[in-house]
């Protein structure tokens, strides 16, 4: 009788069509994901016009997704070990979809918000559990780099909806916007039929067949025999999984972790909320502006895939330090203007410093934890982080409610970045998962092994 590390086939095997298929659907969900968020700047400037709203108000409705977001975050993705990541990611995916498609019908701002809230709540629900799902069947040497380039989906959801923004919006009105933002509710039967679920659910569930086929698509070679056991790593049952993030001496970093996110994501929906606001109010058309939202998303994509393959090669800590002083130049720069073509740069590297530094921050923080913590280290983290996601939408509205001089505005977007490399200053990678499995005589017991 043979017991099977499932762990260890998985991290060791290389990468072929089924690793592939896993990254290329939660990448598709993920692009909806990050298109359903930045839609909002895109049509921001048209609302406050026609419901006659102030930049206060449409900040605050803003916040209202990320509010949903935050609740799906703390609150749906902890259920996906209990319930299957599988079975999560479609239902936030249908909700997500139903709910932004229905926005359509709305024709005042409360509707409109109730809306956001409930689809915000499908989005951040699904967004750890994408991770955790791409985490857990990408070989360890291209985890990272698969990690970001899953990710990046987010910030390519972004260039597309600014893009379509500027085509469909003069020609179709800013509720087509969402209408596309619908279009994943059709991919569900795609989902249900190639989306696999974690190892550890089948291992409970005692589907050993599942785990064997599971295998033999992710290492061909592998020969599954009648009598084998498989081995999986479970969390201990009698443990809180969220307190468990405090425990073996990783509180400090834990805590950095979600101030290095809310700082991010302050810089990030601030940004795609008010870019467009800030650069009409700053002169540019309304179509010139939503190119500088464009740009920001491009500039984002480069930024994670850059950021998550530096990562797999060197320190994702240190990338996430340098990305954050980078980003806050970026700002300073941007606020002293001048050549449009110099403010695309720099928006395409505040775009690569800020969400790319957000988004590296998965792959890193997902192999920080041990791997039965993962989803619940990268929900909590982004789910604390969301308190900076509700106040960048409200921050973008003071700020433009205020008047400030184009250059103060940038300046104050700078601040975040200073911060969020001084977190991951403070972040103990010595007391990191990857770091003690390089360690083999410490013995700190982490979870437990059981068999099939």
């Amino acid at each position: 009788m043979r017991t099977i590390d499932v762990g260890k086939i998985i991290d060791e095997s290389k990468v072929n069509r089924f690793h592939l298929g896993v990254l290329f659907w939660c990448s598709f969900i993920i692009i909806f994901d990050g298109y359903d968020i930045v839609v909002y700047g895109s049509v921001v400037p048209i609302l406050m016009e026609e419901w006659s709203i102030t930049a206060l108000q449409a900040g605050v409705i803003g916040s209202y997704t990320m509010f949903g977001i935050m609740f799906g975050m703390l609150f749906v993705s902890p259920v996906a070990d209990k319930f299957g990541w599988k079975n999560v990611i479609i239902f936030c995916t249908a909700l997500y979809s139903i709910f932004t498609g229905l926005v359509c019908f709305v024709n005042n701002p409360t509707m409109f918000g109730i809306y956001r809230f409930i689809a915000g709540i499908g989005m951040g629900g699904v967004v750890p559990v994408l991770i955790a799902l791409t985490a857990e069947y990408s070989p360890k040497k291209v985890r990272s780099t698969f990690i970001s380039i899953m990710t990046s989906g987010y910030c390519l959801g972004g260039v597309i909806s600014a893009g379509i923004a500027i085509v469909l919006i003069p020609e179709f009105g800013w509720k087509v916007m969402f209408l596309v933002g619908a279009l994943p509710v059709l991919s569900i039967p795609f989902l249900y039929k190639y989306l696999p679920d974690s190892p550890s659910f089948y291992l409970a569930k005692n589907q050993k067949d599942k785990i064997s086929y599971l295998l033999k698509k992710v290492n061909p070679e592998f020969k599954s025999q009648e009598e084998d056991q498989y081995e999986i790593i479970v969390p201990k049952k009698s443990e809180i999984p969220m307190m468990r993030l405090f425990s073996d001496r990783r509180s400090l970093s834990t805590i950095m972790f979600w101030i290095a996110s809310a700082m991010c994501l302050l810089m990030i929906y601030g940004l795609n909320t008010w870019l467009p606001k800030l650069m009409t109010e700053a002169g540019y058309a309304l179509n010139s502006s939503l190119m500088f939202l464009l740009v920001l998303n491009f500039g984002a994509i480069i930024g994670t895939i850059v950021g998550g393959w530096i990562s797999d090669r060197w320190s994702g800590r240190k990338v996430v330090i340098i990305f954050g002083i980078v980003g806050a130049l970026s700002f300073i720069l941007l606020g002293l203007g001048g050549n449009i073509y110099i403010l695309y740069l720099l928006i395409a590297l505040a775009g690569a410093t800020t969400t790319g530094t957000q988004l590296t921050t998965y792959g890193y923080i997902s192999q920080f934890y041990p791997p039965t913590m993962r989803s619940t280290g990268i929900g909590w983290t982004l789910g604390i982080g969301r308190i900076g996601g509700i106040a960048g939408p409200a921050v973008g509205g003071i700020l433009i409610s205020m008047s400030l001089p184009f250059q103060v505005n940038f300046l104050i977007f700078a601040i975040p970045g200073i911060i969020v490399a001084l977190a991951y200053i403070f972040v103990q990678e010595k007391h990191s998962y990857s770091a003690i499995n390089t360690e083999p005589k410490r013995n700190i017991p982490e979870s437990t092994s059981v068999k099939s």
